[in-house]
C-alpha cells in the first residue's frame, strides 16, 4: 500500500531564528520524521506549500484538494497548522470522495525535540492505512471525523464538537 503525505506547514515545520527571535519555516522535516520512525512504508511526500494555519485562505485550501483529488493514492496525509485543520479537513469533506485523507499537526515544532509531532505522524500514517473512506484529524493518538472536531486551546487538545467549523477565510 503507498502512501501519499502533503505537507502544508504549520508549527510541524516551524523552526525557531536565532537572529529575530521568530518562528519560521526552511524545509520540511517529514523525511526525517520518517527516517527517525523506521518507517517501512511507501510513502510519497510532496511539499504543497510551507505557511501557518492562520494565514491559509480559501485558495490555499482549494490548492490541497486539488492535490488530494489528483493524488494515484487512495490514502493520504496532510501535515497542517492545527490552528484552522478543522476547517481545512471539512472543506476536503465537502469536495473529495473516494479516498482516505488524514489531517496532523503539532502543538510544539519537531525542532524542538520534545515535539508531539513524531507521533501524531505515526498516528496519522496507521489510521489512513485503517480507516474507510472519509476525512479525519488525529492528534494525541485519537481520529476524529471531518466536522465534529475542535482544538480546545485552554487545554491544547482535539476533541470531538458536535458543530461544524466555520470558516476562516
Amino acid at each position: 500500500m503507498s502512501l501519499r503525505v502533503f505537507v502544508t506547514g504549520g508549527t510541524f515545520d516551524k523552526e525557531y531564528d536565532e537572529l529575530t527571535g521568530t518562528l519560521r519555516f526552511r524545509e520540511t522535516h517529514l523525511p526525517e520524521m520518517l527516517r527517525r520512525g523506521r518507517s517501512m512504508l511507501d510513502v510519497q511526500v510532496e511539499v504543497l506549500m510551507m505557511i501557518d494555519s492562520l494565514e491559509m485562505l480559501g485558495s490555499h485550501r482549494q490548492q490541497i484538494a486539488e492535490a488530494c483529488a489528483r493524488a494515484p493514492e487512495s490514502r493520504l496525509v496532510i501535515t497542517h497548522g492545527t490552528d484552522t485543520m478543522p476547517e481545512t479537513a471539512q472543506h476536503l469533506a465537502a469536495t473529495i470522495t473516494g479516498k482516505t485523507i488524514v489531517l496532523t499537526g503539532a502543538m510544539v515544532p519537531y525542532a524542538f525535540g520534545s515535539s508531539d509531532g513524531l507521533f501524531n505522524l505515526g498516528s496519522a500514517l496507521s489510521f489512513a492505512q485503517t480507516l474507510p473512506e472519509g476525512v479525519y484529524i488525529a492528534m494525541n493518538g485519537r481520529y476524529f471525523a471531518a466536522g465534529h472536531v475542535m482544538k480546545n486551546r485552554e487545554v491544547g487538545v482535539f476533541e470531538e464538537s458536535p458543530n461544524p467549523p466555520t470558516s476562516q477565510d
